[in-house]
C-alpha cells in the first residue's frame, strides 16, 4: 500500500455530505442538522453565525489625536488535501429498503483525484468480486480475503464486529482496508446512499439528462417502497426523475450487474457534465445530503470539495470498468475471481494520466461510452 496518511478523516458522519462526484457537493449553508450528529459538529455550526450585542464600555476619546492603524493578518486553513498527492474517495450504493434485510452494497465505485489538477479516475468493481483481499489482522477465515462476494461484505462485518478493527465502524473499516489493497491506495472518504436516498438526491437537482440507447424494462421491478411494478426507459435523451434514473441503474431483467455497471457509469457521467457544483450549495439538495447520505466527510471540508469538483474537467475524468471478459480467472455459480494485479496496474495507468485509451475502456469519453448498450 502507499506510504502516506491523512488523519484529518472524521470518524464520525457529522454532516450527511456524500462525495459522489458530480452528484454531490455541497456547502453547509442550508444544511439541516439530524439528531444524530455529534455535539462538534452542532458547534461547529453555531460557532459560524455567532454574534456580539453587548453594549461598549467606554466612549470613544475627543481629546487625544493619535490614530493608531492595526494589520490584522488572515491565515488560510489548511486545504483538507493539503500534504497528499491522491484524494480517494469511496462511493456505495445499497440495497437497503422497504421489505429488504440487511445492508448490500450493490454498487461499489472509488474515485481517485489529483487534488492539484482536477484529473480523476472511476472504478466500478463488480459485486460478485469474490476473496476480495483483507490485511492481515482483519476477517476470521485465514487467507487474509473475504471468501464470499463482495457485496455480503458489509453484513459480514456487522455480523462479526470484532474482525474488523479500526477507526470507524467495522463495516466502514472493511470497506476501506479491502478497496485500499485492490487498488494500492489509502482510502480517504467514503459515502453511501441507500435506494430512498438515491431517489430524494436526484429528485432535489431536478433529475438527470440522458441519451438512452436502447430500451430497458422490467415487468416485476423491485419499487423502492418495496412493492413492484412494470417498469420501462424508453431510447432516446430525456430527464429522468430520481425514480425512473434509480430504476435505470438497477434494471437487470434481460440484462445482468455488468450493462448495470455500465449504465451507473453514464448516469454519473451525465451528472458531471451538466451538473454545476456551486449551484447545489444550500437549498433543497443540501437538505436531502442531511436526511439521504451517510459520510466520513467532515463539515470543514465541503468548501474545499465545492472547489475541487468545480475544477474536475469531463475529458480528464477516466473510468474503468471490470467486466468478467477483461479481468475474471476463475468462477462459478456467481462467484467469480478476478485478476487483481491486471486490475491495479491498468487503475494506476489511469491515475496517472486520465488521458489514455486502454483497450479495456468501452470508447473514447462518455459520449462514445454511452452511445453503447451492454444490455
Amino acid at each position: 500500500m502507499v506510504g502516506r496518511r491523512w488523519n484529518r478523516v472524521s470518524r464520525s458522519a457529522t454532516l450527511a455530505v456524500a462525495c459522489l462526484v458530480g452528484l454531490v457537493a455541497c456547502s453547509s449553508g442550508d444544511a439541516e442538522l439530524q439528531p444524530t450528529q455529534t455535539s462538534t459538529t452542532l458547534a461547529a455550526l453555531e460557532s459560524v453565525t455567532t454574534t456580539s450585542d453587548a453594549p461598549a464600555t467606554t466612549a470613544p476619546s475627543t481629546t487625544s489625536t493619535t490614530t493608531t492603524s492595526t494589520t490584522t493578518t488572515t491565515t488560510e486553513p489548511p486545504r483538507v488535501w493539503d500534504g497528499i498527492d491522491q484524494l480517494d474517495i469511496l462511493l456505495l450504493g445499497s440495497d437497503a429498503g422497504v421489505g429488504r434485510t440487511g445492508t448490500r452494497t450493490d454498487t461499489t465505485i472509488l474515485v481517485s483525484i489529483d487534488p492539484q489538477t482536477g484529473d480523476a479516475a472511476m472504478f466500478s468493481v463488480p459485486r460478485n468480486l469474490t476473496e476480495a483481499p483483507l490485511p492481515e489482522g482483519m476477517g476470521l477465515w485465514g487467507c487474509n480475503c473475504f471468501p464470499d462476494i463482495l457485496t455480503h461484505l458489509w453484513a459480514n462485518a456487522e455480523w462479526f464486529p470484532d474482525s474488523f478493527p479500526g477507526p470507524q465502524e467495522p463495516p466502514i473499516n472493511a470497506l476501506k482496508a479491502t478497496f485500499g489493497l485492490m487498488f494500492d491506495v489509502e482510502v480517504d472518504y467514503y459515502a453511501l446512499v441507500d435506494l430512498a436516498g438515491f431517489v430524494g438526491l436526484l429528485d432535489a437537482i431536478g433529475g438527470v439528462l440522458l441519451d438512452v440507447p436502447v430500451r430497458i424494462s422490467d415487468p416485476s421491478y423491485p419499487h423502492e417502497d418495496g412493492s413492484f411494478e412494470s417498469i420501462a426507459i424508453e431510447t432516446g435523451e430525456q430527464t429522468l426523475d430520481g425514480h425512473d434514473a434509480l430504476a435505470y441503474s438497477r434494471i437487470r431483467h434481460n440484462s445482468g450487474d455488468f450493462a448495470r455497471m455500465h449504465r451507473q457509469r453514464c448516469l454519473l457521467g451525465s451528472l458531471i457534465t451538466n451538473t454545476d457544483p456551486a449551484e447545489l450549495a444550500g437549498g433543497p439538495f443540501a437538505a436531502a445530503i442531511g436526511q439521504f447520505v451517510e459520510t466520513d466527510i467532515p463539515l470543514e471540508a465541503l468548501g474545499d470539495f465545492v472547489e475541487l469538483f468545480s475544477r474536475m474537467e469531463p475529458d480528464r475524468f477516466a473510468t474503468l470498468r471490470i467486466t468478467r471478459d477483461k479481468y475474471a480467472t476463475t468462477g462459478h455459480a456467481g462467484y467469480q475471481i478476478y485478476d487483481l494485479e491486471r486490475i491495479r496496474a491498468d487503475a494506476q495507468l489511469l491515475m496517472d494520466d486520465p488521458t489514455i485509451h486502454l483497450d479495456t475502456q468501452d470508447g473514447e469519453g462518455w459520449e462514445d461510452t454511452c452511445s453503447r448498450s451492454f444490455d
